[in-house]
């Protein structure tokens, strides 16, 4: 509890900061880009796939926030994920919401971030982009080991050894679908990791891949335990168990992210202004 609680502290100064940032540098035009990226993200999300010892993973997509939006924008963004899944979907806890939002919103964002700031602009890009994924989630996954350690959690040595290699194959993966998922649209809108909010096809083709996967994916995912597959079991009232009932919670996820982040960017974009006024 004290480690939980600790967190859970941390995390508010932690989201004050990166929303100050992000309010700060953030460009009006990129406000569609907000929404889109963060309801690509949610869905995606919801996807598990095998990776062994009975688990599942899925994409975590800090590292893909922090290119196409800017770390403090990622992580404003990350934030709205992780509280949304928190509070509506009930999935990973309000307990350990604080934890989350420390190790994938702000330390994630920025591990994933740092490769790409570094070799981004150079012969090194690929490799930046795949590394950034991969640190990405090392990094989250490191913290979440150390922390649960600290919370006294039994922890044998073969579990630990087996949870590490689990989450260095996460983490490979993470990279590769990162940089799959970059490619794919900088094949479509060059240079979109650089300007998304000018780039209206390619978040065109996130947006029906989002939705897409809330609709259809979600009802393929890997059912080996995964703390984000109770929100594919979530059901809409009245509707049929395997197919409407997880189809209509996964749109209806995407949706409330979608406007969550469209308020966020709005909001960012008038504080600023009512800012520069009042200076």
């Amino acid at each position: 509890m004290p480690v939980w609680a600790t967190l859970d502290a941390a995390a508010a100064p932690a989201a004050a900061v990166a929303i100050r940032r992000a309010r700060s540098t953030f460009d009006p035009a990129r406000i569609p880009a907000l929404g889109v990226m963060g309801a690509f993200v949610f869905a995606a999300q919801m996807i598990n796939f095998p990776v062994g010892a009975g688990t599942s993973s899925h994409l975590v997509g800090g590292a893909l926030l922090a290119y196409t939006l800017g770390p403090a924008a990622a992580s404003v963004v990350m934030i709205a994920v992780l509280a949304i899944q928190a509070l509506v979907f009930q999935d990973g806890g309000l307990l350990a919401l604080g934890a989350n939002i420390v190790n994938m919103a702000i330390i994630g964002v920025l591990a994933g971030y740092l490769p790409f700031a570094i070799w981004g602009s150079g012969g090194r890009r690929r490799a930046a982009i795949f590394a950034g994924g991969a640190l990405s989630v090392a990094a989250s996954a490191v913290l979440a080991l150390s922390e649960l350690l600290l919370s006294r959690v039994p922890m044998p040595r073969p579990m630990l050894a087996i949870s590490l290699a689990i989450f260095a194959a996460s983490a490979l993966i993470e990279g590769a679908i990162t940089l799959a998922v970059v490619e794919a649209l900088d094949a479509m809108q060059p240079n979109f990791v650089r300007k998304p909010a000018e780039r209206p096809l390619a978040l065109a083709a996130l947006a029906v891949t989002a939705v897409l996967l809330g609709a259809v994916g979600v009802l393929f995912a890997s059912t080996a335990p995964d703390g984000i597959e109770h929100l594919t079991r979530i059901q809409a009232a009245g509707l049929p168990e395997r197919w409407l009932g997880k189809t209509a919670a996964g749109l209806g996820g995407l949706a409330l992210i979608y406007a969550v982040c469209l308020v966020i960017g709005r909001f960012a974009v008038r504080s600023r202004a009512a800012a520069g006024r009042s200076a």
